[in-house]
């Protein structure tokens, strides 16, 4: 495997102990709900994951197996998400997560975070080829699914709240609200799910700026000044890790253009 770009923020902060990691568990797991790992391996990985060293965070899930396999299926997922410029590099690695998670899932179904990893990483996929055909693939009805799947499991699962508010502001935006709803997309169910993800995780840098693109596509212009101040709230966010920082800088961004 090829050497992955370093995390271009590195901060003391979000390196963490063993001990640590464990005291601030809750906090930084607040979107994804994973338990705590008893795995010394695991545990390292996740400390590699938060100090924005992605490639080691794979790497040591990988081979620690188990619940490392989630630590490497977001490791992977983030690093392709932000630090990937290369789109045909990207779509790979999402595919790569999606084949993982779901072999895990299946291995795991009462894992949320297998049915998570695997509906995130092909939403990506299909943002990437476009939205359109990957719908015309069949694979809207499977992000849509382990997205619900996820929350079933997991109810608390913030970031599934916003993946799945995600999907249904992007259908109907890219295909309109009629032929939307063959899709089980509708208007209001995304937008009570960005808010539902709000409730369980008001830190959240990624749920404002995912609520907020939400907004624009499901009711336009007329809601721009809110999405614009949601953006500047998740600007203003403090990340507790490197995952965080990388949201709050895609804000930051946004705001200067």
């Amino acid at each position: 495997m090829a050497t992955w770009k370093p995390f271009p923020h590195p901060e003391a902060a979000y390196r963490r102990t063993p001990a640590s990691l464990k005291k601030h568990w809750a906090r930084l797991h607040v979107g994804d709900a994973e338990p705590w790992p008893a795995d010394a391996a695991v545990q390292q990985a996740w400390i590699h994951f938060h100090a924005g060293e992605f490639q080691q965070a794979h790497d040591v899930g990988l081979k620690a197996a188990g619940a490392g396999i989630t630590v490497a299926n977001k490791a992977q997922a983030m690093y392709a998400t932000y630090l990937v410029d290369d789109e045909d590099d990207r779509l790979a690695l999402f595919q790569a997560v999606a084949e993982r998670a779901e072999a895990q899932a299946r291995d795991e179904p009462r894992n949320p975070n297998a049915h998570y990893w695997m509906a995130y990483s092909l939403g990506r996929y299909s943002q990437g080829i476009s939205v359109a055909k990957a719908l015309a693939q069949g694979l809207g009805a499977k992000v849509r699914g382990a997205l619900e799947k996820t929350i079933q499991l997991e109810p608390a699962h913030a970031d599934a709240h916003v993946a799945l508010g995600a999907f249904h502001a992007e259908v109907i935006d890219k295909v309109g609200k009629l032929l939307g709803k063959t899709q089980g997309a509708d208007t209001a169910t995304g937008l009570k799910l960005f808010k539902r993800a709000l409730e369980l995780n008001p830190a959240s840098a990624i749920a404002r700026i995912e609520y907020a693109n939400g907004l624009v596509m499901l009711e336009g212009d007329k809601r721009m000044k809110e999405a614009e101040r949601l953006y500047a709230e998740a600007a203003a966010c403090d990340p507790a890790d490197a995952m965080e920082r990388l949201d709050v800088e895609m804000a930051r961004a946004e705001l200067d253009d």
